[in-house]
Parts: structure tokens; sequence; C-alpha cells
């Protein structure tokens, strides 16, 4: 007898807590499935994907670095936010379709709501990095309302085309320029265990100013570390990476997760 089964996907993947996550709430409902994590690469991917289409048991995949440019391109159709994004980070099948989405939006727009509900100054803000994430990162930025946002990337040009598909006002700078912004968004892996860390500079940013690292391993970033140092608010890769698990989880399982369980997962996550 065959089991469903879901998993992410990426390039590196073997840091991935997707699979604690998803194994918990399935175990909590007493869903007989499962979830694991496996390395594919770029050039790998149109094979990967051929060969989940054919097969039954499959739910979907998370989709993670260097993977969510490509999955929009590669599947039949995509979300409206996968679409405004121009990435997604979830694919499954569909009416026998392979389908498109990203639960990142949701995920960001609801911490970014947080940020703004604890009083943080929600002004301008700076986003570090120009690829799947920042993307996202934008569609959500829109959603709740900041539209006065300048990309800092390693490559500028890049960063223009970005900023004028975007439709952004500020202009974009180099990656290390200083950060004077009420907020900052860190979208790219620096700072990730094994990687470069980011410039950590952030004395030019107001005493009501905030931090968000998509980044979760460490838990506890340079980046983060920086912030709380200098008293500004912040929200971590883990608080990330749960909520758009959440999403993530009822698509591909069909039923919410136990939220009020989180107490639980924590746990596991923060050993």
């Amino acid at each position: 007898m065959t089991r469903p089964y879901a998993e992410v996907i990426g390039d590196p993947v073997d840091h991935s807590l997707s699979p604690v996550i998803h194994s918990f709430w399935l175990q909590a409902l007493g869903i007989d499935a499962s979830y694991c994590r496996r390395r594919v690469t770029r050039a790998e991917l149109p094979a990967y994907l051929a060969g989940k289409r054919a097969d039954s048991d499959w739910r979907g995949s998370n989709v993670t670095m260097p993977l969510k440019l490509d999955a929009v391109t590669l599947a039949d159709g995509a979300s409206d936010r996968a679409v405004a994004a121009g990435a997604a980070n979830l694919l499954m099948m569909r009416e026998g379709k392979l389908a498109a989405a990203n639960t990142d939006v949701g995920a960001i727009a609801i911490l970014l709501v947080r940020l703004h509900e604890a009083k943080a100054r929600m002004g301008s803000v700076t986003l570090l990095g120009n690829g799947g994430a920042a993307r996202a990162a934008l569609v959500a930025l829109k959603l709740v309302g900041l539209a006065n946002v300048r990309i800092q990337a390693r490559d500028v040009a890049e960063a223009i085309k970005l900023a004028v598909e975007f439709g952004l006002e500020a202009e974009p700078a180099i990656f290390t320029a200083t950060i004077v912004s009420d907020g900052l968004i860190n979208a790219t892996p620096l700072g990730m265990a094994g990687r470069d860390c980011l410039n950590c500079d952030l004395d030019n940013m107001p005493d009501q100013g905030w931090v968000f690292d998509m980044v979760y391993d460490p838990a506890e970033t340079p980046l983060i570390a920086a912030a709380k140092a200098r008293g500004l608010q912040t929200v971590d890769g883990l608080h990330m990476l749960v909520e758009q698990a959440a999403t993530s989880f009822e698509l591909l399982f069909g039923q919410k997760p136990p939220r009020d369980r989180d107490g639980e997962l924590w746990q596991l996550l923060h050993p």
C-alpha cells in the first residue's frame, strides 16, 4: 500500500526545517502521510517535475532557493500571488495540471502587520536582495501599503529592472550602502550558517525601526542580534517559515494545521 507524501526541494536543502514542521502537524492530526527533503538542482528540476506529474502519491513540493523563479515557468499555471511575484515556493497537481503557488507572500504580510500592531515605525523600507524571496517581499509590502521601498543588491542593474517592474520610486543602491530606512528586510541567504554575514551596521536606523531577516539557520542571525542590541523590533526567519508552512500544509494535505500547539512546535525548532 502506497503512502501520500510531500517534500521540500532546493539546493542546498539539508538545513531545511520544513520536515520538522510538517511532520509534527501530520502526527498531531493523525494524517497518514510523510514529508521529507530532497536536493534538486536547477538543472534537475524539469526532469524531477516530469516524474512527479505521474506520481499519484505526491501531494506537492515546497520550493526553496534557487528554484523559486524556475518553479513558476515550469508550472502549467500559477496563483495570483505567484504571478505577481514571478516566483513560487509551492508546486502541486490540481486537476491534472502542475500548479504553482506562493505562500511566502501571505506569511510576510502577516508578519509585517504584526510589526505595525506592535507600533514599529512603518515608513521607508530597505530590501536586501533581488531574487525570489525579494519578489515575494515586494508583493507583500504592496499588500500592506508600504510603498517607499529601496532595493539594495550586489547587481544594481538587476535591482533597477526589479524596481521598474514593481513601480518603485526609490532608486536602488549597491548592497553595502548605508541603511537609513525605518525597516530592513533581508531576502538574501547571507547570514546563514556557513555563508558570509551581512554588514550589520544599523546605527542610522531610527529607534522605532525594525529588522526582518528571512534566514532561519541560525535562529538568531548576526543581523537579528545586531538589531536586538540596538533595541529594534525584529522578525526572524523561523516565524516566516512557520507562517508560510501553515498555508502550504493546508494546500498539500487538505486540513488546517493545529496552531493551538505552536508551543510544542517551537520547542522542536529550538532544541
